[in-house]
């Protein structure tokens, strides 16, 4: 399921949540109450890697660069150098 951010217009408040897509989008803000909430775009903050995926099976020659590229031990991973929480970008 997608995590959706929401931003309320009337106090700025904002928030995320875990929905589906056929799910409403919310409406009501939970700190003022006022049916003001938006939802943002954003984009994701990781990226699928390793085998098994499109980017490692599927593709062939010179677009198959993930993997290639990444796999002489580099410390930084795929998420802005571990903002996303995965402990550097290793498999785990």
């Amino acid at each position: 399921m997608p995590i959706y951010e929401y931003k309320c217009t009337n106090c700025d408040h904002e928030l995320e949540k875990l929905q589906k897509m056929s799910d409403d989008p919310l409406r009501d803000c939970p700190e003022c109450g006022e049916p003001a909430l938006r939802k943002m775009i954003s984009a994701a903050g990781f990226r699928l890697k390793g085998g098994g995926w499109y980017e490692t099976d599927f593709k062939t020659g010179k677009k198959k660069n993930v993997a290639e590229k990444e796999s002489g031990g580099s410390s930084s991973g795929g998420c802005g150098g571990g903002s996303c929480g995965c402990a550097g970008g290793s498999s785990g």
